[in-house]
């Protein structure tokens, strides 16, 4: 038997305040915290499409490797492991890019009758090596120009990821 995952519960300020199932806090929609990084290769920056498996935004474009912070981790220890986990990325320093909270309203893959409340905490990395897609995770992906992101982000994009995409483009 499989326990379910148990994430980080944030208040609206940004501080942990707890933990639950993962289930509970989409379904009751609670602040909770995601980290992630966008990629960078010299003027390019790495897209995926995210799997059609995926309980939240089933297969929406995104430009970053992220996920949830879990209990005891920091956002920045969240995005180094899930830059590892989802693309085989090892070993690069991160860099700030913004943190923001976001709350997506109600909607089809969004979490409970509130959507999702989620507290970003958004990093860059430059990597010029391989890159390897976690199946259950992402379903195709690819470097794109700064042009092409542009481009791509009013389509089925991620709406937590183009708020990080839209202030990296501009930065």
């Amino acid at each position: 038997m499989t326990s379910e995952e148990i994430i980080a519960v944030f208040d609206a300020a940004g501080a942990i305040v707890g933990s639950a199932p993962r289930s509970e806090v989409y379904a009751r929609s609670l602040w909770h915290g995601s980290a992630g990084v966008v990629l960078t290769r010299g003027a390019e920056v790495y897209v995926h499409r995210r799997a059609d498996t995926k309980a939240v935004m089933p297969g929406l474009w995104d430009c970053v490797a992220g996920g949830v912070v879990d209990p005891g981790e920091t956002p920045y220890e969240t995005a180094v492991r899930e830059l590892g986990e989802e693309l085989a990325v090892h070993g690069v320093p991160l860099s700030p890019l913004r943190t923001v909270a976001w709350e997506s309203g109600p909607g089809p893959g969004l979490g409970g009758p509130e959507g999702l409340r989620c507290h970003l905490f958004g990093y860059t990395a430059t990597w010029d090596g391989p890159v390897h897609h976690q199946p259950s995770e992402i379903a195709e992906g690819r470097w794109m120009s700064r042009d092409e992101l542009a481009a791509l982000l009013p389509g089925p994009f991620a709406p937590d990821s183009r708020i990080l995409a839209e202030y990296w483009l501009r930065s």
